[in-house]
């Protein structure tokens, strides 16, 4: 069937049920768009259908994870390497949900490509999904080995409807792209078992997945926080509270070599680890933006921290080296900023984990498990069997009791009810099924028993199209985004010189008696106050909450709208929606 949309203009009724305009969108699922037409004629409409201007089959969409992306200079240049490769007809990179989606030509370019030019950027790419992997399945067969690998390979190429089979054996994963239409997971588990008789297949654990990655992020800095203030804490303490404590800060002030204290060595001891190791992401974001010739908030953090601590070690081999040299040094400054940094980096994350939350519930929609009805050759059901839901082919018959959920979306073959089909279509009134009508995945039946036939399964069902728009909506930049995104990308340039501005004003302020020198700490001279100041200027200022608050704000909005069923098609529709008046 060619695709298509339908235009419908309309001249009266302005009162139709946003609810039938929903039902019709499902109906498209299994119906010719010429049969929708027509319907929507007969409710008063004028309605045309306008071919889609894409070539079916010309482009395909992939979906990657990219991680080490700190603020919207970093997603802005995989953006530009992205839109800038030979075949790529759109990129988008939200840096919120740390995805992209690139529309492109696979006869010109293909998904692996696409990940390699993310990673020569210096970030990591993982693939989530691709236009060719529609109809493809992941499976864990336990103790695969090299010797028989090829055996089960065969055995699947074999298949009807099999396309493609990978084999990854250091992972005990086999990769199986099929024909939906001719085969389906459960014959491909059947066959393995088979092989030798000595294997055991599994639906692969989606270990790869946006909650799994952002869960494991958490983890990272909660633990690089937590050993950032071992260190810190300590820092803090010899420099803010023992130094005013008559007895410790004796012990402090006790000279190691000519003016350096113990106190100095300590805190020098005590920041490096925090600086270098804990530290270290900050480094590595700082050589990849810059590489690239942009400038990231790592760039900002980096030269930050990096003043205060290589000062504090040149005061130190001052002091070390000379009899009268009585300086101050800046470790607690480093070292703090970098576990306030982490601090705010762990409750970012957490904030934006909790934006994905409405699509989780979405997806939660679907039953983890189906009741599958076996017929025999006269076409008398003899056994039932409990399957996973992801297990499902086409054309399965499915048995669904009162109360339980409907697997997937299909027609029904035999028995009458009640579908509650709230959560999907946004009526409350449960909607009567007989043979012949169709059902939505995901839905609940009220009463009597149904038996259904599979007729669209995985990504091809409503919920996951649901699902699927709902993320591209979250993809998509609203025009306000768009502005804050320009201003950021020349943000760090201008933080950088305006900090370096604040040093020199000061600096030279005060060797030319600017301002009194009450002003300058007993511990300090003009010179460290001036650093001091553009310290300051240059790590308090982070592009992170003007990238981040328009596409965190479109996130929420557009995925709590699909939990009420509501769908909302980017930040752009929420941006226009202060103009809609409610008479």
């Amino acid at each position: 069937m060619s695709t298509g949309y339908v235009r419908a203009n309309l001249f009266h009724n302005l009162s139709f049920s946003s609810r039938t305009l929903c039902n019709t969108w499902l109906q498209c699922l299994f119906v010719q768009e010429e049969t929708i037409r027509e319907t929507i004629e007969d409710a008063g409409f004028v309605a045309s259908v306008i071919k889609d201007e894409v070539i079916e089959g010309s482009t395909q969409i992939c979906r990657m994870g990219i991680r080490g992306m700190t603020c919207t200079s970093c997603s802005s240049t995989v953006e530009s390497v992205l839109r800038g490769l030979n075949g790529v007809r759109k990129a988008q990179v939200a840096l919120a949900t740390e995805e992209a989606e690139i529309l492109y030509d696979p006869s010109l370019i293909n998904y692996k490509k696409l990940l390699e030019a993310v990673e020569d950027t210096g970030f990591e790419a993982i693939l989530v999904s691709t236009g060719e992997d529609r109809s493809k399945v992941q499976l864990k067969v336990d103790g695969i080995r090299s010797d028989v690998s090829n055996n089960v390979q065969q055995s699947l190429q074999a298949l009807p409807g099999v396309q493609c089979v990978e084999i990854d054996k250091m992972l005990e994963k086999v990769s199986i792209a099929y024909n939906p239409d001719i085969t389906g997971p459960r014959n491909f588990i059947e066959v393995i078992g088979s092989s030798n008789g000595s294997f055991e297949a599994k639906l692969y654990p989606d270990g790869g997945g946006r909650e799994f990655r952002r869960k494991e992020e958490i983890e990272q800095y909660y633990r690089s926080f937590l050993w950032s203030l071992v260190f810190t804490i300590p820092v803090f303490l010899t420099s803010m509270v023992f130094m005013y404590t008559p007895g410790i800060r004796h012990g402090l002030d006790a000279k190691v070599i000519n003016m350096l204290t113990i106190g100095e060595v300590l805190r020098w001891a005590l920041s490096t680890p925090v600086q270098f190791i804990i530290g270290r992401r900050f480094y590595t974001g700082s050589y990849k933006a810059l590489r690239h010739g942009s400038a990231n908030m790592d760039v900002l953090i980096t030269l930050g921290t990096n003043a205060a601590y290589f000062y504090s070690v040149y005061s130190l081999f001052r002091a070390a080296t000379s009899q009268n040299f009585k300086g101050s040094d800046f470790f607690e400054t480093s070292s703090m900023l970098i576990s306030f940094i982490l601090l705010g980096k762990y409750l970012e994350i957490l904030a934006k984990g909790k934006t994905s939350e409405a699509i989780a519930k979405l997806m939660d929609l679907a039953p983890e498990t189906a009741t599958l009805l076996v017929y025999n050759d006269e076409g008398i059901v003899v056994s039932e069997q409990e399957i996973d839901s992801r297990l499902i082919q086409k054309n399965d018959v499915l048995k669904v009791v009162p109360g339980a959920k409907v697997a997937c979306d299909g027609f029904v073959i035999w028995g009458q009810s009640h579908v509650n089909e709230s959560m999907i279509t946004g009526e409350s009134r449960p909607a009567a099924k007989r043979e012949g009508d169709m059902v939505i995945g995901g839905t609940v039946n009220e009463n009597g028993v149904l038996h259904i036939k599979a007729a669209r399964i995985g990504s091809e069902s409503a919920l996951s199209q649901i699902v699927h728009l709902v993320e591209s909506a979250q993809m998509a930049k609203a025009p306000a985004q768009k502005l804050a995104d320009k201003i950021s990308r020349f943000f760090v340039p201008l933080v950088i010189a305006l900090s370096f501005s604040t040093w020199l004003a000061w600096f030279f302020a005060g060797k030319l008696n600017g301002y009194p020198k009450s002003w300058i700490p007993s511990s300090m001279d003009s010179f460290e106050l001036a650093l001091q100041f553009g310290i300051s200027v240059m790590v308090i200022a982070c592009p992170c909450a003007l990238g981040l608050a328009t596409p965190t704000a479109v996130m929420v909005g557009t995925g709590v709208g699909a939990s009420q069923g509501v769908l909302i098609k980017g930040g752009q529709a929420l941006e226009s929606a202060h103009k809609v008046y409610l008479s």
